[in-house]
This record gives C-alpha cells, structure tokens and sequence, in this order.
C-alpha cells in the first residue's frame, strides 16, 4: 500500500487540528472525553497542542530523552484553543521541512522526520474523532487518511520490537488465524493479518479470512481505534467474531 507523501502529510495535519479544534469549542473545558475518560476536553487539547510542538522540538534538536507522558498545558481561555493547536501544527510542519532527514531517537533509533509528522497527523486525527464524539458532531476523514492510519498502526502493533514495549502485544501471535479487513472504497486495497506463532503479519490484500469486516474505511479505522464499536459502525462481520474482540482488547495500549 502506497505511503502519504509529506504534502498530503501536513495537509492532512493541519486539517484535522482544525477540526479538532472547531470540535473542542462546542463544550466545556471540563468535559470528560467518553473515548479516553480520564481525560476532558482540556487534557485532549493539551495532549495534542504539546505533541506537537514536542515534534518539532524534536527534528530540531533530535530526541535525546525518552518522554513517558507528555504535559497537557493548554492556554487558560477556551477562546485561545484553536489559534494555539494550529500554531503547533504550523510548527512542527515548518520544522519537519527545515529537517528532512533522520531524527534521532532513544528508543526508535535513527528515522526520517516524516515518519514523525505522520504519527503526529494520525494521532491528531484519531483525537479529534474523540472531540467530535464528546461534542456529538459528525467526524469525516478522506479514506486515503483513513487508510494510512490503520496501515500505520498495524506496522507499529506488528513490530518486532513491539512486543518488547508492549507485553500484551505478544497475545496476537496465534497459530495461523486469520482477519481481513475489506473496505468499500475502490481505492483501498484492504488488509489481512496472519497471527503466526512468531508475531502478527500484515498483507496489504483481502482474501477469504476466519474472520472479515468490512465496510467503509472511515468506520474500519474508528472501529480498530477503539473509538466505535463494532456493533455501532457501518461494518459487517463474518466469521469468527471472538478474533476481532480479541485483537481489539488486546491493543488498547
């Protein structure tokens, strides 16, 4: 599957912090967030707005510590939220353009800034399917977005050093199970993850599986978010269920 060019990137950043940010204005600061519910709406907003700049800092500098939870500062007037979370996005564009090349990482190693920039656009734009759950407002992301989401997030679950990090991510090693996800779009390919006993492999293909969903790839990457439930999307599933709740409890990380 094709990766994001760095164009589409920080278009892709930039519009889901406006969204988030138009999404966060329309309750109270002190909102609990239904989908991170040790959160409100301030918390969301500081997460994101200081991961940014956290990016930022980092292609200019390089990653020298490992951060375990970034501060979730925001400025005190709700007013001042949106003008602020597009200032980091600005940011951490800017910096990424000023520093194409590799970023040194405590625990990552040594990879290209960009690849950087797409996780800050994936986890902003899964934050702010969060605020517009919280605010009840309709959350709409291009499926090429969507797609790129769920393909990055497969290759970080799937890693070899994921299990490391994360010991319940050695649970999706299996014995030849089988899940595909197949979206409506054309224009996505699709996914099947093979649980082998070593690790969980992904293919960039459908196929017959022991366990299929399907439906459009907006509803594939908030159900695989943990943001929609299976039962609450606009997905069918055939097969074994028991493989996808499995997969989904399992990486809630």
């Amino acid at each position: 599957m094709d990766v994001l060019d760095i164009t589409r990137i920080a278009e892709g950043l930039r519009e889901h912090t406006a969204g988030l940010a138009d999404a966060a204005s329309r309750r109270a600061p002190d909102t609990v967030v239904p989908t991170c519910p040790e959160w409100t709406l301030r918390d969301l907003v500081g997460h994101v707005g200081q991961a940014h700049r956290w990016a930022a800092a980092m292609f200019r500098r390089g990653g020298t510590r490992v951060t375990d939870e970034l501060p979730r500062d925001t400025p005190a007037d709700q007013a001042d939220w949106g003008a602020w979370l597009r200032e980091g996005a600005a940011e951490a564009i800017a910096a990424q353009a000023e520093h194409p090349g590799a970023v040194a990482h405590p625990v990552m190693g040594d990879a290209p800034s960009a690849m950087w920039l797409r996780r800050m656009l994936h986890d902003t734009s899964v934050h702010h399917a969060d605020a517009t759950i919280t605010a009840g407002t309709p959350f709409a992301i291009a499926p090429d977005l969507a797609a790129d989401e769920l393909t990055e997030t497969f290759g970080l679950l799937t890693a070899p050093a994921a299990a490391h990090l994360k010991p319940e991510l050695g649970e999706l090693r299996g014995s030849g199970e089988t899940l595909c996800l197949r979206a409506d779009e054309p224009s996505v390919p699709g996914w099947l993850i093979t649980r082998t006993p070593d690790a969980a492999v992904v293919e960039y293909e459908t196929r017959d599986a022991d366990m299929t969903i399907a439906g459009p790839v907006r509803d594939l990457m908030l159900v695989f978010a943990r943001r929609l439930s299976p039962d609450d999307a606009a997905v069918k599933i055939t097969g074994d269920r028991a493989l996808l709740d499995h997969w989904l409890e399992h990486t809630a990380v």
